[in-house]
């Protein structure tokens, strides 16, 4: 890459940054080979570093990096949103993402920016255990956005079937967090005069059509009541379909509905991160420290790719391909 392209990533990141020179540069480094090298491995990284100095110099000099500094993601957070430019209220998709290196697991809750065009990164909690959070570290995490940017600044949050649970959804509540959270078809609601019913019993009339069900219900340990909205998605290629069930605060369900379509962006973000694009699971480090500020450093590069994307096309929209 351009020497000036460097020079200039470097002038950039000083705004923001309180490094020094030498790790400033490292910083830039880091950025340009992952979206020119497309992995996190630092060995290869480290060719993209400019000068003389031996390879092994290079290596070094990143290890380094990872070993003493520690990026704010408060401060990530706000550099992602100001190079998007993006001062509307934001479209939010809270997510996990997890990968193997040898016996361990690493595990990132993770909740990201979906627009038409974006997919980047926000904030984020890497895991010490894995499989599912618990809604104390949803509410953290959440936590760390609404002191940052505010309740108002968020358009939708979007959500999984993972992300349930009666404390998570009454601090979202409470916040006038607007959300559409995808629940399963076993789900126990209560009706409002108080039966209890699974969603699944309440469909069983139903007819399987393109035709959105509504209802109004709250979770059996909760005592707001939220907006259901229930669609059948055919199944492909002689697979059985199946109901899609998305619970939200806003009292147009079907709005909510047609919006968690959204949510399939944060599944390209993971890919984009992974095997399709930087190859994060490259990586050979495990300590949650480093691994945090990996996810920082991706967070910039991915952010650095687009705005450059924008800059060169301009925001005219991207041709659709034939197969769509």
């Amino acid at each position: 890459m351009p020497t000036t392209v460097h020079t200039a990533l470097i002038e950039t990141l000083s705004r923001h940054f309180a490094l020094r020179n030498s790790r400033l540069e490292t910083l830039a480094v880091l950025i340009i080979g992952l979206v020119q090298g497309r992995t996190v491995n630092l060995s290869h990284v480290a060719s993209q570093f400019p000068g003389a100095a031996q390879h092994g110099s290079k290596y070094r000099r990143l290890q380094r990096f990872f070993q003493l500094i520690r990026l704010d993601q408060a401060l990530v957070a706000q550099v992602v949103v100001r190079m998007l430019n993006l001062s509307r209220p934001k479209c939010l998709a809270l997510d996990r993402t997890n990968w193997k290196v040898g016996s361990k697991d690493i595990n990132i809750l993770m909740l990201a920016i979906v627009t038409r065009r974006f997919r980047v990164p926000l904030l984020w909690t890497v895991l010490d255990h894995q499989g599912n959070s618990n809604s104390g570290q949803r509410i953290e995490l959440m936590q760390r956005y609404l002191s940052l940017f505010g309740a108002a600044s968020i358009e939708l949050l979007l959500a999984d079937r993972e992300f349930i649970g009666a404390g998570w959804i009454k601090f979202l509540m409470e916040n006038k967090v607007p959300f559409a959270i995808r629940v399963k078809v076993g789900q126990c609601v209560a009706l409002t005069d108080g039966r209890l019913w699974t969603i699944n019993s309440l469909l069983r009339k139903r007819r399987k059509s393109r035709a959105i069900s509504t209802l109004k219900a709250s979770l059996p340990d909760a005592t707001a009541t939220l907006s259901f909205a229930a669609k059948w998605i055919d199944g492909r290629k002689g697979q059985e379909g199946e109901w899609l069930v998305v619970m939200t605060n806003n009292p147009n369900a079907k709005a909510a509905i047609h919006a968690y379509k959204n949510r399939w962006a944060v599944e390209c973000l993971f890919a984009d991160a992974k095997t399709r694009g930087f190859n994060i699971e490259d990586t050979r480090m495990t300590a949650p420290d480093k691994i945090d500020t990996l996810t920082a450093i991706l967070a910039i590069a991915i952010t650095w790719a687009y705005r450059c994307a924008t800059q060169t096309m301009g925001m005219k929209a991207i041709k659709r391909k034939v197969h769509g």
